[in-house]
């Protein structure tokens, strides 16, 4: 019997028959009014002594025979509660750090929400040995063994649709997730959505410089360079190319879009709190620092990388936000006493963080490419997935994914068009959409790196569409 075998069958050991009475959530700190649907926060212990936290919505419709929706930030390393509380979850938090303000675009409103911070040691989650390294392997499985234990606490969900979503990062996790449950005939999977996902680093930079020369960015001068050293016979390698002056070139973009101050996340919204500062000394402690691009490690110059491996085994206040965005709101309320009480969190469980350094800088990525996975789900013929980008994010950008899906050589079913939304009693653009069998590639007009914030009626729309297997 394989050592995978024994771990889920350990897990499964015990039989539950109904939701953790211990988990569930019966005030949450910072509502006005409670809300009618239940929620529950704790635990969902994975192999080797790792807990990951989780916070479960129930649906505000009927939740018997509204489907599980899972929901994983990336990073690697950031909290899928940011998802929650900023994006699509049912309350959102409101700038003062204490009070919640009712979600109208409530994911939850259709499904029941799992939202799950992983890997250990990202948010509230944590493991017995304290260890920060990981990899995409050993990830895909936690969450694998999360899930089949989240199944055995709420077995009355255990046969409802289930569908695995993410952002970001999660455009690694949700494949690789889905390529274990796929396998797995007790999990009645209907399929994945991933949002402004990581699914190539080829793609992913190589269009990047398209992006940034076509939105005005880079100039005549270093496009020309790029031209130059970059292309030959009308082909351009912006990936890993060997001419050192290519390289150059490409170092000069990546300095302009991730580190001269422009949002990285959505390219025509202010950089919360100004331009990101360095790290810096003020006398006592390091303060601040800008850590560059979360979503494309590989980008980040070596002797930076190791500056951070140095620095985190000091004692100092050394946070890891991502550039032009402001957590201090989320972090002050999850932070505070009386919430992390009502959330069922350990005393002893370290102050909560929208990302944690040391995962980041200790993770390891396998996967460069998440074809394989889309392959095989597409190949079931069981499967349903969309993909989709608001249209100006650069961390992961619209058009790498897009090149990603075409790259899998489905048949077009309905050719690239747009798709419509209700804005007030009138049909507008929400963006547009190419169709595959099984597969759609979506774009979201004016959103960033985080759709269901920047445009959430419309994320709601497509959402709504995509789980009710409405034409987009």
């Amino acid at each position: 019997m394989s050592a995978f075998l024994v771990v889920v069958l350990l897990l499964q050991s015990s039989v539950v028959t109904s939701a953790p009475a211990e988990d569930e959530v019966t005030y949450l700190p910072g509502l006005v009014k409670q809300p009618s649907f239940r929620q529950y926060s704790g635990y969902l212990s994975t192999a080797n002594g790792k807990h990951l936290h989780y916070w479960f919505v129930e649906s505000q419709g009927d939740p018997s025979t509204s489907p599980v929706v899972l929901w994983l930030n990336g990073g690697p390393g950031c909290s899928s509660l940011d998802g929650l509380l900023t994006e699509h979850g049912p309350f959102l938090i409101q700038p003062d750090g204490s009070t919640l303000q009712y979600n109208p675009y409530a994911w939850n409103r259709i499904a029941n929400m799992l939202y799950l911070e992983s890997p250990a040691q990202v948010g509230f989650s944590y493991s017995d040995d304290k260890s920060y390294a990981t990899n995409d392997t050993e990830v895909s499985l936690n969450n694998y063994l999360a899930l089949k234990e989240f199944f055995r606490l709420f077995p009355e969900y255990s046969k409802n649709d289930l569908y695995l979503t993410g952002e970001s990062y999660g455009g690694i996790y949700i494949p690789t997730l889905a390529e274990r449950v796929m396998e797995d005939q007790s999990i009645n999977l209907k399929g994945i959505a991933v949002g402004n996902g990581l699914a190539s680093y080829e793609y992913n930079q190589g269009s990047l410089v398209y992006f940034a020369y076509y939105h005005g960015l880079l100039g005549a001068r270093l496009w020309a360079d790029l031209q130059k050293y970059c292309c030959s016979q009308e082909k351009c390698n912006f990936y890993e190319n060997p001419d050192p002056n290519c390289s150059s070139a490409i170092d000069e973009v990546l300095q302009i879009v991730q580190r001269s101050g422009l949002n990285m996340y959505n390219l025509y919204a202010p950089c919360e709190g100004g331009i990101p500062g360095e790290v810096r000394f003020d006398g006592t402690k390091y303060v601040t620092y800008d850590v560059g691009k979360l979503f494309m490690d590989r980008y980040l110059k070596d002797d930076w990388t190791e500056l951070l491996l140095q620095l985190q085994q000091k004692p100092m206040n050394l946070k890891m936000d991502p550039p032009c965005v402001n957590s201090t709101a989320i972090s002050t309320y999850l932070n505070n006493q009386y919430v992390r009480k009502a959330l069922h969190i350990p005393s002893d469980v370290p102050e909560w963080e929208l990302c944690s350094l040391q995962v980041y800088t200790n993770y390891v990525r396998i996967s460069k490419s998440v074809a394989d996975q889309y392959l095989k789900l597409l190949g079931s013929l069981k499967y349903r997935i969309l993909i989709y980008n608001g249209d100006v994010d650069m961390a992961c950008n619209f058009l790498g994914d897009e090149w990603f899906v075409e790259s899998l050589h489905q048949q077009v079913q309905v050719q690239r068009r747009p798709w419509l939304y209700d804005n007030d009693g009138t049909k507008q653009i929400a963006g547009f959409v190419k169709e595959f069998p099984n597969i759609a590639f979506l774009t979201v007009k004016g959103a960033g790196h985080m759709v269901p914030t920047d445009k959430p009626k419309v994320a709601f729309t497509m959402f709504s569409r995509f789980i009710n297997k409405e034409p987009f």
